[in-house]
């Protein structure tokens, strides 16, 4: 780790971004198993801020995965260094007063803790969501057929299967993705967006 590293501070200041942009930077992060209904409510959380001309940007696991993360894997390591990443770069975002919006199944609390922690010594608002549902409905759903493998044990280290999951002890938002639709997630959401002035 290179210590001879010194912080450069720009030449805009953060209230005056955030009065220039007349938003305030949050990161809204999405946590849930697989098939839960992250993505789905993220893509759709995303669109609907857009729309309220809001700076927004949605960061997906998978998606992720595919470029900043791909040398990373799915054993315990990797997946804090995962979330390590993300938390760092959703501070990035919520800073330059976008609304983040994290999809990641983020499995352990004490990794959530730590983005959150990381966002509130920067003065920036942390939304710990929890998309909710059941082991079996999102078996049922299953749309990758991610746990027919894990079952199979075709897939080592699948969260909800053979590696764990620590759902959120007190979550900011508690979405049950199997008693409501899309829809009604984005309400909750921006009702809790609007209510906190994040947005208005």
């Amino acid at each position: 780790m290179s210590t001879n590293i010194t912080f450069h501070p720009g030449s805009v200041d953060a209230q005056e971004r955030v009065d220039l942009l007349k938003q305030t930077g949050v990161t809204i992060w999405l946590t849930g198993l697989s098939a839960s209904g992250k993505s789905t409510i993220a893509c759709a959380l995303e669109q609907h801020l857009l729309h309220l001309h809001k700076f927004t940007y949605r960061l997906d696991g998978d998606n992720v995965r595919l470029g900043l993360n791909k040398d990373l894997g799915f054993d315990e390591r990797s997946r804090v260094e995962n979330i390590r990443r993300i938390g760092e770069v959703s501070k990035l975002f919520a800073d330059s007063a976008c609304i983040a919006i994290t999809a990641f199944i983020s499995p352990y609390r004490t990794d959530r803790q730590i983005a959150r922690e990381l966002h509130e010594k920067g003065g920036l608002g942390f939304i710990e969501v929890f998309v909710d549902a059941p082991l079996s409905v999102v078996e049922q759903r299953d749309p990758k057929g991610l746990y027919k493998a894990a079952r199979a044990g075709t897939i080592k280290d699948f969260t909800g299967i053979s590696a764990p999951y620590e759902a959120p002890e007190k979550p900011d938002i508690h979405i049950k993705t199997d008693e409501c639709d899309v829809t009604k997630a984005v309400e909750v959401i921006i009702e809790y967006l609007t209510k906190h002035n994040y947005i208005s």
